[in-house]
């Protein structure tokens, strides 16, 4: 049964949207007591944001609740949750007794929307749709994929944020034609290259090919650190200063609402009290101060960057410059007006659209559940990890390169599996996923974090955490099922395997004892790709 909801999880607000079958569109979905109206182009946004506060005796505050009971700046409020699970922060912080990480937060906020949404509409068996960010790792989709478990949504599908916008679009949209859309939200920037196939019918609908993606962690939360950094300079404070400590959460507000009003004002005061202590924290930014700050951090030089790889990408595919018929804009950083102005110089003010950046995710997410099909390629590089007879070390082999497209009429890779010892009867295959690295060379990164007591604070990402980040064991749980019978000797070639990729993007493996001749393994599913 295909479904009507869709939520489009973000690191500033969730949105969600249904599909209406008699007006053939996605229209946006309200819950009063979680959401907060919006104006985006003369009409009504219902946004939640992703927000969750723990309060006394269990009570939970979602979304607009928080705000309403001016708890933004409690420590025991958890934000930016999407961005810290994608990036597996260590943070975490204690409540009741507790230590409650992003991951946690993220699961108690999606699950409570996730239960008064399905009361409220009745899904029962449908299927409901979750929007992922293009450079989702497999982690995130499987905590993703078990918080819809959990809260009783075993039937879902998952969508990447950049298919999703482009048919939130659609009334824009025509078959046949390429469009680019630049996704910057709160947490990272994303753009990808989108081909809309001709229709084939109005069952399916339009169809979209995913040409060229890249992304990078810059987003909305990014703004709010410079500004939070820069007002210290200012003062000539630091985040360890003993009176900054408890109001970094109140500063992060105050910078906060700095950046949305420089977006619809030429200048923007800042103060904040300690009320402990009496000492002040003053700043004013005007809007060119605003976006110095910006051009700083290389955020227009980044925006460029991006938009060029997807563009590098999609050239591989036949695809120019040249054939983009329109930028499609989304998310809530985009609707800074530097930015505006930075795609806009890039691509002509006539062929920029940014009348959705909101909603525009959500929408088309509702359009995906409700049958709308897409075309899309892999996004990571997956290697299968083997150890190096000449040094002893550990290396990797690619068998899944990014780019390749799904399902596959034939393999992807072959390969034999050796035995390392004598008598071995059982052999496996580590299969792991490869990021891409989204640090710049030669700069060390920093992030945004919260101690256990809530105090926010700068921390150096070390290089062993970037390469932890971009490197993942997907079967760690479950590296060998490879039975040899009889058990195979030492370097002995055993199983020959073939890969394969499915239109669920699952890895699948057929695999033959080369010493038997038997078939073990028939398109056996190992792990899901991203």
């Amino acid at each position: 049964m295909p479904g009507r909801l869709a939520i489009d999880f973000g690191t500033s607000n969730t949105v969600l949207s249904l599909w209406d079958e008699t007006r053939g569109e996605a229209v946006p979905y309200h819950i009063p007591d979680y959401g907060r109206l919006l104006a985006q182009e003369g009409e009504q946004i219902s946004v939640i944001p992703s927000l969750i506060h723990y309060g006394a005796n269990k009570t939970r505050w979602i979304g607009n609740q928080v705000l309403a009971h001016n708890l933004y700046q409690s420590e025991r409020t958890f934000r930016w949750m999407k961005r810290y699970i994608s990036s597996r922060s260590p943070i975490r912080i204690r409540i009741d007794g507790r230590d409650t990480t992003p991951s946690d937060a993220g699961k108690d906020f999606l699950s409570t929307i996730l239960l008064v949404a399905s009361q409220e509409l009745g899904i029962g068996e449908e299927e409901v749709a979750f929007s992922i960010p293009v450079e989702a790792y497999e982690h995130y989709e499987d905590w993703l994929s078990q918080t819809a478990e959990e809260a009783g949504m075993p039937r879902f599908r998952l969508i990447d944020e950049a298919s999703a916008a482009a048919l939130g679009y659609g009334a824009h949209i025509q078959p046949g034609s390429v469009y680019l859309i630049l996704d910057f939200g709160g947490g990272t920037l994303h753009v990808a290259v989108i081909l809309i196939e001709d229709e084939e019918s109005t069952a399916t609908g339009r169809r979209c090919r995913v040409l060229g993606k890249a992304g990078v962690d810059i987003g909305g939360a990014s703004i709010d650190q410079w500004l939070f950094e820069e007002t210290l300079r200012r003062n000539q404070r630091t985040d360890m200063d003993d009176d900054i400590r408890p109001i970094s959460n109140s500063l992060l507000v105050e910078c906060e609402r700095v950046k949305e009003a420089l977006s619809f004002k030429d200048q923007a005061e800042l103060s904040l009290m300690n009320p402990h202590t009496g000492s002040l924290l003053t700043a004013s930014f005007t809007r060119q101060e605003f976006e110095d700050l910006l051009d700083k951090h290389d955020v227009y030089a980044e925006i460029n960057r991006t938009i060029r790889a997807a563009l590098n990408s999609a050239r591989e595919r036949g695809f120019s410059e040249d054939d983009i018929q329109a930028a499609l804009v989304v998310g809530g950083s985009s609707q800074i007006p530097s930015v505006k102005r930075t795609v806009r110089q890039i691509f002509g003010n006539d062929h920029v659209f940014a009348h959705h950046p909101l909603d525009a995710v959500a929408r088309g997410a509702a359009a995906f559940v409700a049958g709308v099909d897409f075309f899309d390629h892999i996004q990571h590089d997956y290697a299968i990890r083997y150890r190096d007879a000449a040094n002893g070390d550990y290396d990797y082999r690619v068998i899944v390169p990014r780019g390749t497209p799904y399902p596959t009429s034939s393999p992807v890779a072959k390969l034999a599996i050796k035995a390392t010892y004598p008598g071995q009867a059982q052999l496996g295959i580590a299969i792991f996923e490869i990021g891409v690295q989204k640090t710049r060379p030669n700069v060390q990164p920093f992030e945004l974090v919260f101690d256990p007591s809530g105090a926010a604070r700068i921390m150096k990402v070390t290089p062993d955490e970037a390469e932890r980040r971009t490197l993942f064991w997907m079967n760690e749980q479950t590296p060998t099922f490879l039975k040899a019978d009889p058990p195979a000797g030492e370097g002995e070639p055993r199983f020959e395997v073939e890969f394969n990729i499915d239109e669920n993007k699952r890895l699948l493996i057929t695999a033959r004892d080369i010493k038997t001749n038997r078939l073990t393994h028939r398109d056996f599913p190992v792990v899901k790709l991203s």
